[in-house]
Protein backbone atom coordinates (compact mmCIF):
# COMPACT_ATOMS: atom_id res chain seq x y z
CA UNK A 1 0.00 0.00 0.00
CA UNK A 2 1.07 3.44 -1.07
CA UNK A 3 2.78 5.42 1.76
CA UNK A 4 -0.23 8.40 3.25
CA UNK A 5 0.77 11.57 3.09
CA UNK A 6 -0.49 15.01 5.27
CA UNK A 7 -0.92 16.70 1.87
CA UNK A 8 -3.96 16.98 -0.88
CA UNK A 9 -3.39 20.72 -2.07
CA UNK A 10 -0.30 21.42 -3.42
CA UNK A 11 1.11 25.15 -5.28
CA UNK A 12 4.82 25.58 -6.75
CA UNK A 13 5.75 29.05 -7.23
CA UNK A 14 9.09 30.45 -8.23
CA UNK A 15 10.80 31.40 -11.32
CA UNK A 16 12.43 29.04 -14.27
CA UNK A 17 13.90 26.61 -11.85
CA UNK A 18 10.36 25.52 -10.73
CA UNK A 19 8.22 26.01 -13.84
CA UNK A 20 10.88 22.92 -15.12
CA UNK A 21 13.01 24.53 -17.87
CA UNK A 22 16.00 22.34 -18.70
CA UNK A 23 13.53 19.10 -18.61
CA UNK A 24 10.94 19.17 -21.86
CA UNK A 25 8.70 17.09 -22.42
CA UNK A 26 6.02 17.83 -24.68
CA UNK A 27 3.00 16.09 -22.59
CA UNK A 28 3.72 18.45 -19.90
CA UNK A 29 2.41 21.53 -20.17
CA UNK A 30 3.95 24.37 -20.96
CA UNK A 31 6.85 22.17 -22.64
CA UNK A 32 8.42 20.91 -19.62
CA UNK A 33 8.73 18.83 -16.81
CA UNK A 34 10.89 19.47 -14.23
CA UNK A 35 11.27 18.85 -9.75
CA UNK A 36 7.96 20.19 -9.01
CA UNK A 37 5.66 17.99 -11.46
CA UNK A 38 7.95 14.67 -10.53
CA UNK A 39 7.42 15.66 -6.43
CA UNK A 40 3.59 16.18 -7.38
CA UNK A 41 3.37 13.08 -9.43
CA UNK A 42 4.84 11.08 -6.40
CA UNK A 43 2.68 12.66 -3.57
CA UNK A 44 -0.69 12.57 -5.70
CA UNK A 45 0.32 8.26 -6.02
CA UNK A 46 0.42 8.14 -2.38
CA UNK A 47 -3.44 9.44 -1.76
CA UNK A 48 -6.70 9.29 -3.44
CA UNK A 49 -7.43 12.96 -3.46
CA UNK A 50 -4.23 15.49 -4.83
CA UNK A 51 -4.25 18.48 -6.64
CA UNK A 52 -1.30 20.43 -8.12
CA UNK A 53 -0.81 24.19 -9.63
CA UNK A 54 2.61 25.50 -10.59
CA UNK A 55 2.55 29.39 -11.01
CA UNK A 56 6.23 29.99 -11.26
CA UNK A 57 7.35 31.70 -14.74
CA UNK A 58 10.62 32.06 -16.11
CA UNK A 59 12.73 34.67 -15.21
CA UNK A 60 10.79 36.19 -12.32
CA UNK A 61 12.80 38.49 -9.81
CA UNK A 62 12.05 38.21 -5.88
CA UNK A 63 9.34 41.22 -6.03
CA UNK A 64 7.56 39.98 -9.21
CA UNK A 65 7.03 36.46 -8.07
CA UNK A 66 5.75 38.25 -4.48
CA UNK A 67 3.65 40.95 -6.32
CA UNK A 68 2.68 38.06 -9.19
CA UNK A 69 2.01 34.53 -7.48
CA UNK A 70 1.24 34.89 -3.84
CA UNK A 71 -1.98 35.87 -3.60
CA UNK A 72 -2.73 33.85 -6.92
CA UNK A 73 -1.07 30.97 -4.69
CA UNK A 74 -3.35 31.84 -1.18
CA UNK A 75 -6.51 32.16 -2.78
CA UNK A 76 -5.83 28.09 -3.97
CA UNK A 77 -5.71 27.10 -0.08
CA UNK A 78 -3.08 24.84 -0.55
CA UNK A 79 -1.63 22.77 2.49
CA UNK A 80 1.48 23.07 0.54
CA UNK A 81 3.61 25.15 -1.25
CA UNK A 82 7.04 25.32 -2.47
CA UNK A 83 8.84 28.49 -2.62
CA UNK A 84 12.03 28.51 -4.75
CA UNK A 85 12.78 32.82 -5.17
CA UNK A 86 15.71 35.19 -5.40
CA UNK A 87 18.19 33.24 -7.64
CA UNK A 88 17.77 36.02 -10.43
CA UNK A 89 18.52 38.56 -8.22
CA UNK A 90 21.25 36.93 -6.98
CA UNK A 91 23.26 36.80 -10.06
CA UNK A 92 22.67 40.04 -10.37
CA UNK A 93 25.55 42.71 -10.20
CA UNK A 94 25.22 44.83 -6.73
CA UNK A 95 22.28 42.78 -5.71
CA UNK A 96 22.46 42.10 -1.61
CA UNK A 97 21.70 39.20 -0.23
CA UNK A 98 20.78 40.13 2.79
CA UNK A 99 17.64 42.26 1.32
CA UNK A 100 16.77 39.31 -1.16
CA UNK A 101 16.17 36.56 1.81
CA UNK A 102 14.25 39.38 3.72
CA UNK A 103 11.76 40.05 0.72
CA UNK A 104 11.67 36.21 1.02
CA UNK A 105 10.81 36.18 4.48
CA UNK A 106 7.94 38.10 4.05
CA UNK A 107 6.36 35.76 0.99
CA UNK A 108 7.16 32.65 3.56
CA UNK A 109 5.42 34.59 6.47
CA UNK A 110 2.59 35.19 3.98
CA UNK A 111 2.31 31.53 2.78
CA UNK A 112 2.36 30.20 5.87
CA UNK A 113 -0.21 32.50 7.68
CA UNK A 114 -3.33 30.07 6.98
CA UNK A 115 -1.17 26.93 8.21
CA UNK A 116 0.09 25.29 5.01
CA UNK A 117 3.47 23.32 4.88
CA UNK A 118 5.92 25.50 3.31
CA UNK A 119 9.24 24.14 1.20
CA UNK A 120 12.09 26.70 0.96
CA UNK A 121 15.53 26.35 -1.10
CA UNK A 122 18.95 27.32 -0.43
CA UNK A 123 21.08 27.92 -3.95
CA UNK A 124 23.07 25.49 -5.28
CA UNK A 125 26.76 25.56 -4.96
CA UNK A 126 27.65 26.86 -8.54
CA UNK A 127 31.66 27.62 -7.53
CA UNK A 128 32.28 25.40 -10.69
CA UNK A 129 30.11 26.77 -13.60
CA UNK A 130 30.91 29.48 -15.68
CA UNK A 131 29.98 33.53 -15.40
CA UNK A 132 27.12 32.38 -12.01
CA UNK A 133 30.75 31.49 -10.13
CA UNK A 134 31.27 34.95 -9.16
CA UNK A 135 28.12 34.90 -6.97
CA UNK A 136 28.97 32.00 -5.17
CA UNK A 137 29.68 34.24 -1.65
CA UNK A 138 26.47 35.74 -1.77
CA UNK A 139 24.43 32.62 -2.52
CA UNK A 140 26.47 31.32 0.67
CA UNK A 141 24.96 34.37 2.58
CA UNK A 142 21.82 34.39 0.88
CA UNK A 143 21.51 29.96 2.32
CA UNK A 144 22.53 31.39 5.93
CA UNK A 145 19.36 33.66 6.13
CA UNK A 146 17.41 30.98 4.23
CA UNK A 147 18.29 28.35 7.18
CA UNK A 148 17.19 31.27 9.73
CA UNK A 149 14.05 32.24 8.32
CA UNK A 150 12.91 28.28 7.79
CA UNK A 151 13.40 27.80 11.79
CA UNK A 152 11.08 31.44 12.63
CA UNK A 153 8.68 30.19 10.94
CA UNK A 154 8.85 26.57 10.82
CA UNK A 155 9.20 25.55 7.74
CA UNK A 156 11.24 23.22 5.06
CA UNK A 157 14.56 23.52 3.96
CA UNK A 158 15.22 21.83 0.56
CA UNK A 159 19.18 22.05 1.29
CA UNK A 160 20.20 22.51 -2.43
CA UNK A 161 23.85 23.54 -1.57
CA UNK A 162 24.36 20.12 0.30
CA UNK A 163 23.24 18.06 -2.89
CA UNK A 164 26.77 17.59 -3.98
CA UNK A 165 25.05 15.32 -6.76
CA UNK A 166 24.59 18.72 -8.49
CA UNK A 167 28.83 19.12 -9.23
CA UNK A 168 28.32 16.94 -11.85
CA UNK A 169 27.78 18.50 -15.19
CA UNK A 170 25.66 16.07 -16.55
CA UNK A 171 23.26 17.24 -13.84
CA UNK A 172 22.90 21.32 -16.09
CA UNK A 173 21.25 21.94 -19.11
CA UNK A 174 23.17 22.80 -22.50
CA UNK A 175 22.73 26.58 -21.11
CA UNK A 176 24.49 25.87 -18.21
CA UNK A 177 21.75 27.80 -16.12
CA UNK A 178 19.14 25.31 -15.64
CA UNK A 179 19.17 22.01 -14.80
CA UNK A 180 19.11 19.06 -17.35
CA UNK A 181 16.40 16.10 -16.83
CA UNK A 182 18.70 14.34 -14.43
CA UNK A 183 19.53 16.86 -12.27
CA UNK A 184 15.53 18.14 -12.06
CA UNK A 185 14.98 14.24 -11.43
CA UNK A 186 17.75 14.57 -8.32
CA UNK A 187 15.93 17.70 -6.79
CA UNK A 188 13.05 16.14 -7.12
CA UNK A 189 14.24 13.06 -4.71
CA UNK A 190 15.53 15.63 -2.90
CA UNK A 191 12.34 16.99 -2.13
CA UNK A 192 10.68 14.54 -1.26
CA UNK A 193 13.13 13.23 1.48
CA UNK A 194 13.33 16.88 3.19
CA UNK A 195 9.29 15.90 3.17
CA UNK A 196 9.65 12.96 4.50
CA UNK A 197 8.01 10.99 1.26
CA UNK A 198 9.82 7.57 0.15
CA UNK A 199 9.68 7.48 -3.21
CA UNK A 200 11.04 4.99 -6.20
CA UNK A 201 13.21 8.11 -8.21
CA UNK A 202 16.25 6.37 -9.52
CA UNK A 203 19.52 8.48 -8.92
CA UNK A 204 20.95 9.26 -12.39
CA UNK A 205 17.50 8.87 -14.40
CA UNK A 206 17.11 9.32 -17.03
CA UNK A 207 20.31 7.92 -18.11
CA UNK A 208 22.78 10.17 -18.39
CA UNK A 209 25.58 10.58 -21.33
CA UNK A 210 28.85 9.35 -20.74
CA UNK A 211 31.76 12.11 -20.42
CA UNK A 212 32.74 13.86 -23.35
CA UNK A 213 36.37 14.21 -24.12
CA UNK A 214 38.60 17.53 -23.45
CA UNK A 215 38.34 18.90 -26.90
CA UNK A 216 34.95 17.98 -27.38
CA UNK A 217 34.04 20.02 -23.88
CA UNK A 218 36.24 23.22 -25.04
CA UNK A 219 34.14 23.17 -28.50
CA UNK A 220 30.96 22.58 -26.58
CA UNK A 221 32.20 26.11 -24.51
CA UNK A 222 32.23 27.77 -27.66
CA UNK A 223 28.73 27.07 -28.89
CA UNK A 224 27.42 27.52 -25.23
CA UNK A 225 29.21 30.87 -25.40
CA UNK A 226 27.41 31.95 -28.78
CA UNK A 227 24.13 30.41 -28.37
CA UNK A 228 23.12 31.06 -24.35
CA UNK A 229 25.64 33.36 -22.81
CA UNK A 230 25.88 36.05 -25.33
CA UNK A 231 21.93 36.45 -25.68
CA UNK A 232 21.97 36.32 -21.89
CA UNK A 233 23.56 38.86 -21.20
CA UNK A 234 21.71 41.02 -24.23
CA UNK A 235 18.66 40.83 -22.38
CA UNK A 236 20.17 42.11 -19.24
CA UNK A 237 21.52 45.28 -21.66
CA UNK A 238 17.93 45.91 -22.76
CA UNK A 239 16.22 44.61 -19.56
CA UNK A 240 14.49 42.32 -21.02
CA UNK A 241 13.44 38.62 -19.31
CA UNK A 242 13.19 35.18 -20.64
CA UNK A 243 9.31 35.07 -19.61
CA UNK A 244 8.45 38.26 -21.03
CA UNK A 245 4.85 37.43 -22.23
CA UNK A 246 4.76 33.98 -20.51
CA UNK A 247 1.60 32.74 -18.31
CA UNK A 248 1.79 30.04 -15.68
CA UNK A 249 1.54 26.46 -17.09
CA UNK A 250 -0.49 25.16 -14.14
CA UNK A 251 -2.26 28.19 -12.75
CA UNK A 252 -5.02 26.59 -11.26
CA UNK A 253 -4.99 22.90 -9.56
CA UNK A 254 -5.66 19.82 -12.22
CA UNK A 255 -4.99 16.43 -11.01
Amino acid sequence: MAQQHPWTRYVAIGDSFTEGIGDPESRSPGGFRGWADRVAEVLSAKTGDFAYANLAIRGRLMDQIFDEQIEPALALHPDLVSISAGGNNIIRPGSDPDLISARLEEAVSRLRADGATVVVFTGPDIGMTPVLGRSRGKVAIFNENIHALALRHDAVVADMWALRELQDTRMWAPDRLHFSPIGHNTIARMVLNSLGVDNDLEPYEPEPMPPVSWRQARSEDLGWAREHLVPWVIRRIRHQSSGDHVTPKRPDFTP
